[in-house]
């Protein structure tokens, strides 16, 4: 017993040490992004935070995946309780060690967890289907290429495989107690009682060898799969907690001023002097650090659902724009900046920006600024933002917007309206 709580600590202390590794690193590169004032109401936040991320709101908008992905969702909270047990159990040398502290509830509480463990499953299929088989347009767009397509199988798999091992895990365990003192009295768990004639028959130490490995496998998997989530889309189960409580809380049609911009105006109409001194920066975003740090923090949150880009107008018109893909291109550029930053450079000076070589100006110039696509976003992503300060560097800095913007952008100057007319002749329309 000693040698196994031996193995479970240090294979503990692996997947803790793997796990901070890459959650600092992760910080590491969203703090590449700017600082941005927080404002707007502290309750209205943690209203947010709970009825979009904790209660999954805006994914009841299409309800059968939305009641399918609850299941995963609260399976994955209560179910997760049980790993308590497994830790204690791991280090102490014990079995089920709860169970005899919360007596006849312990039952109850299995059967709450094997119930779930079944609708995880259940759900998990469904999703495959969907994925593989019915093959949903929105995950076989052209930004949904192998890796994304395979990690989020492998999730599906992941899960169905521990669901599986936890049933496995009971039904031995019950035949088990009828035989051995050491296996505690749990009561009759509904589900994992099926399984139960499958194994009768065996020896008890088969049974053991059983119940073992199953533990075992439960245990390494769940360590395995925290680990994995930190490189995967589905981050996004711990990042959509702080990603819509630090969501913008400003109407949607409301596209911020440049603050740039602000203290240059402010400085030529006297109204700055000191803080306006010296360079005024970069107008835009041409690279990751110019963007908001929740920016970054919500390409990590996205979860590559694509209700955003199914959502998008521009997309359904055939242009090359896809929410999604910007969103995914910006993970993707930040994970590159990663693994130079891993091994002590800095990332920034490897000769590659976010905008041309990730994101083209042929998608951010297809945007016509609608926020369907943050309005669809089930985690409160705004795609837009990162899409509208891209914008701002090409026509600020590069003077690269098409020529009919340009046109725009002098008659708005010259005229304070799109059309060359001059402000006296503006209303002559009216005048009969």
């Amino acid at each position: 017993m000693i040698v196994q709580q031996i193995a479970f600590v240090f294979v503990l202390a692996i997947a803790a040490y793997f796990i901070r590794k890459r959650v600092l690193l992760i910080r590491k590169t969203i703090q590449l992004g700017k600082d941005t004032p927080l404002s707007g109401d502290k309750n209205e936040r943690l209203k947010n935070m709970l009825l979009v991320a904790f209660g999954q709101k805006k994914m009841f908008k299409k309800l059968i995946p939305a009641v399918l992905h609850f299941f995963i969702y609260v399976g994955f909270l209560v179910i997760n309780l049980e790993v308590l047990e497994f830790v204690v159990d791991g280090v102490l040398g014990t079995h089920r060690v709860f169970a005899p502290w919360l007596g006849s509830f312990y039952s109850v509480l299995m059967n709450v967890f094997e119930f779930l463990a079944v609708a995880v499953l259940l759900a998990c299929l469904f999703f495959l289907v969907r994925r593989n088989i019915l093959k949903i347009p929105r995950f076989w767009s052209a930004e949904m290429t192998k890796w994304p397509r395979l990690d989020a199988n492998l999730i599906l798999i992941t899960e169905i495989i521990l669901m599986t091992a936890i049933l496995t895990m009971n039904a031995a365990d019950q035949v088990l107690q009828t035989r051995d003192s050491h296996y505690v009295a749990t009561g009759s768990l509904f589900f994992s009682s099926y399984l139960v004639p499958l194994f009768q028959n065996l020896e008890t130490s088969s049974l053991i060898l059983i119940e073992r490995f199953a533990w075992w496998f439960h245990i390494i998997g769940i360590l395995g799969f925290a680990v994995y989530v930190t490189y995967s889309k589905h981050l996004h189960i711990f990042l959509a907690f702080p990603n819509t409580y630090y969501a913008n809380l400003e109407p949607k049609g409301h596209i911020k001023n440049m603050p740039v911009v602000t203290r240059e105006v402010k400085s030529m109409l006297g109204l700055e002097t000191s803080t306006a001194a010296g360079e005024p920066g970069r107008f835009g975003a041409k690279d990751v650090n110019d963007l908001a740090w929740t920016n970054l923090m919500a390409a990590y949150s996205c979860t590559e659902c694509g209700r955003c880009t199914s959502e998008c107008p521009a997309n359904q018109t055939g242009k090359k724009l896809s929410p999604r893909k910007i969103m995914m291109d910006t993970r993707d550029r930040l994970e590159t900046l990663g693994k130079t930053m891993a091994t002590g450079g800095d990332g920034l000076n490897d000769g590659k920006t976010l905008l041309n070589d990730y994101i083209t100006k042929e998608e951010i110039n297809a945007c016509t600024s609608c926020n369907a696509c943050v309005e669809a976003c089930p985690v409160m992503i705004n795609p837009l933002e990162i899409i509208i300060e891209l914008r701002r560097y090409v026509a600020m800095e590069e003077s690269g917007s098409p020529a009919q913007w340009n046109s725009m952008f002098q008659n708005m100057e010259t005229s304070f309206a799109p059309w060359k007319f001059s402000a006296a002749d503006r209303f002559n329309w009216a005048k009969d």
